[in-house]
């Protein structure tokens, strides 16, 4: 039995507007729904900056991270969760981590070029790229 992947949706959302933050999780569950299972951050209702919610947002990240297969990043500005769950995935776990930016490589963080293993220049790259690279094509 071929078991869909799962992949993680990480991105900024603390200092993000809550539309930005949802919209490009939106259409990569859209593309990608059929083929992965999308664990997206947002689907839990926790409020940013109350302190009684502060240690569950980052250990319900974490335990996403560490059931992803696969990270898909959303990396349009610095964002220290972003960050922190890209360096968890990649250097303590060993996960495969696809971002997108707009920014060049000179513009990149060190950082972020070290634990991604791709970066690609849009969101539709990306899909494509775990799309072409991550889907079982069974020859008959």
């Amino acid at each position: 039995m071929n078991m869909k992947k799962k992949i993680y949706l990480s991105g900024p959302i603390m200092d993000e507007h809550p539309d930005l933050a949802a919209t490009w999780r939106e259409r990569a569950k859209e593309a990608l729904r059929d083929h992965f299972i999308l664990l997206d951050p947002m689907r839990r209702n926790f409020k940013d900056r109350e302190v009684d919610s502060a240690n569950e947002i980052v250990e319900f990240d974490l335990q996403d991270v560490r059931d992803a297969d696969i990270l898909l990043v959303n990396y349009n500005k610095s964002s220290i969760g972003t960050s922190m769950e890209v360096f968890f995935a990649a250097h303590n776990l060993g996960k495969f981590v696809v971002a997108f930016s707009p920014f060049s490589f000179q513009d990149c963080s060190p950082w972020m070029v070290r634990y991604c293993t791709k970066i690609l220049p849009s969101l539709e790259e990306a899909i494509d790229y775990i799309r072409d690279n991550f889907i079982s094509r069974h020859v008959e």
